[in-house]
């Protein structure tokens, strides 16, 4: 067998790319999406090659402004050591997140390709963080009703969200804020959160604090546009106002305010283990559209 070859692509190159063989039930390939429109970058696009032949490849990806990735968004291969030995051999570090259908585990081919990355992934030094839904808003679901129970403000000040994003952290169930609180310290994780809401696109005076009329902060909705997608960034409850369902509410204005900033779809997600912001969703109209496997 002949050696194996490692090495980034160059421009004019992205045709190595999509000589992969790719069944596309897993992954990017699932939305429709190519190579050429994900807005990648050669230097951050790895190949591994034997005989010339592309027999794995991973793409990283960030905004147009990033100095560094945000996560590797493409990872495919019809040899999985050279899988691992790809992903051990590029310079390049971020999340990984598997893109699968709905209930995925019940179809045994798609539950395949899923676990083939898992196992390449693992076995190159990362591991399954958590498992995520992706939901999907548009007109048809409906809209829900505001509850009228909470008042909702702009709030400028990024020091008053930092300290609002902390103190929800509290027991969050959030599997991403949990182990970069346990990581770095719970300041830490909620500059990160603040960090990520900042980086959105979209106008920062669409955030809002919401507040028992006359009376005590709630929590923190924020409804934003990341490159592609019209999201809710962010949902989140200070503690001692769980309990209440709150989290409806701040959902659903969140879902008012991004309708009537133009959004004909919403995207979103939670942690497949927070039952409670589970049900919100559900409660809301938001159908499952995808399911998530994150690796760190």
């Amino acid at each position: 067998m002949t050696d194996l070859v490692v090495r980034p692509l160059v421009a004019g190159e992205e045709h190595l790319f999509d000589s992969l063989p790719d069944p596309g039930l897993v992954g990017r390939a699932v939305l429709g999406e190519t190579y050429a429109g994900g807005g990648f970058r050669p230097e951050w696009t790895w190949v591994a090659l034997r005989d010339g032949k592309v027999v794995a490849r991973a793409a990283w990806w960030a905004g147009p402004d990033d100095p560094a990735p945000l996560a590797l968004d493409w990872f495919d291969f019809t040899d999985a050591q050279a899988a691992v030995t790809l992903l051990r051999t590029a310079p390049l570090r971020a999340e990984y997140s598997i893109l699968l259908p709905h209930r995925w585990r019940d179809d045994p081919a798609v539950r395949a390709q899923a676990q083939a990355r898992i196992d390449a992934a693992t076995a190159a030094g990362m591991r399954v963080l958590v498992e995520r839904y992706r939901y999907r808003w548009t007109p048809g679901c409906g809209l829900p009703a505001r509850p009228g129970r909470l008042e909702f403000r702009p709030e400028p000040d990024d020091a008053v969200i930092l300290d609002a994003l902390c103190r929800i952290g509290e027991g969050s169930l959030d599997a991403h804020f949990r182990a970069a609180a346990a990581a770095h310290g719970p300041l830490a994780a909620a500059r990160e959160d603040l960090d990520l809401l900042r980086w959105m696109p979209s106008p920062r005076d669409w955030w809002r604090m919401a507040y028992i009329p006359g009376g005590e902060p709630v929590g923190l909705v924020v409804p934003a546009r990341n490159p592609t997608d019209h999201v809710v960034g962010f949902v989140g409850v200070l503690p001692g106002q769980r309990g209440h369902g709150y989290a409806y509410d701040l959902l659903v204005e969140g879902t008012y305010l991004l309708v009537e900033a133009g959004a004909e779809e919403i995207v979103a997600a939670t942690d497949q283990g927070n039952a409670p912001m589970v049900a919100t969703f559900a409660r809301a109209g938001y159908p499952v559209e995808w399911e998530r496997i994150d690796l760190v």
